[in-house]
């Protein structure tokens, strides 16, 4: 009897070594794995702050998207927040041209021209180009850019043109519209519809990027536009943020 004992206790040792060293090998795999990623996830909390800030950065940028050239000037009819005034359209019916904006309140890269903006808005507005500016911003995840603060923005910077807000973001899609700021001119000839001929930046200039504002390309159209020749169709899309879509709105 104590040799069967003996004999079973063997033939049960085999597979029990077999289970512990399966065991060790998990439990040894399990904790390599755990320390990998706990040293990831270091990695990722100790990166310097300047580059997590340049990938913030570079998610936040986006270029005007391709409209061709040629698209008619789509209808709107939207609000002015500092008069209440409704603006359509038709009321520039009469301008050789009319420079379409979207912009917003926050943005830096907006920021960053506004002031030249106005400047050359103001120029060419008395040289026969109409100008208008349009915020599509969700006030549900950019309040700032709502209409009491675009009254403020627009009365603060004494913007020479209608800054209209268009709540229900329809506008914005109408134009294919994708970023702040984004530029879309159009000339008229005669009785034809406005045609888009200019879908661009307004210069090479960027927040970061030290270079001088100049408007360089947009005043260049503007003046073969309100001149009568025809303007290049080398142009490079317009830089800045996305226009903040309502949450859970598919594009």
């Amino acid at each position: 009897m104590a040799t069967v004992a003996t004999a079973g206790a063997r033939a049960l040792a085999v597979p029990r070594r077999a289970f512990l060293a399966t065991r060790t090998k998990q439990i040894s795999f399990l904790s390599t794995s755990l320390k990998m990623g706990f040293n990831l996830l270091q990695l990722r909390s100790t990166a310097p702050a300047t580059a997590r800030k340049n990938l913030i950065i570079r998610a936040a940028r986006i270029e005007s998207q391709g409209v061709s050239l040629g698209f008619r000037a789509p209808h709107f009819e939207l609000p002015e927040p500092l008069t209440g005034k409704m603006w359509k359209l038709e009321d520039f019916e009469s301008y050789p041209a009319l420079l379409v904006m979207f912009i917003c309140n926050h943005c830096p890269f907006v920021k960053h021209l506004q002031k030249d903006i106005v400047k050359l808005s103001n120029f060419y507005m008395k040289k026969g180009l109409a100008v208008v500016a349009i915020s599509s911003n969700s006030v549900a995840t950019h309040p700032q850019d709502g209409p009491e603060f675009m009254a403020e923005e627009a009365k603060l910077f004494n913007y020479p043109f209608p800054y209209l807000y268009d709540e229900s973001q329809d506008v914005a899609r109408d134009f294919g519209a994708a970023c702040t700021p984004e530029f879309f001119l159009f000339k008229k000839d005669g009785r034809r519809p406005f045609q888009l001929v200019y879908h661009g930046q307004f210069d090479d200039s960027r927040p970061s990027n030290n270079l001088p504002v100049t408007g360089r390309d947009i005043r260049l159209a503007i003046e073969c536009v309100l001149s009568g020749q025809p303007v290049s169709s080398n142009q490079k899309p317009s830089v800045g943020c996305s226009i903040k879509w309502h949450p859970q709105t598919v594009q």
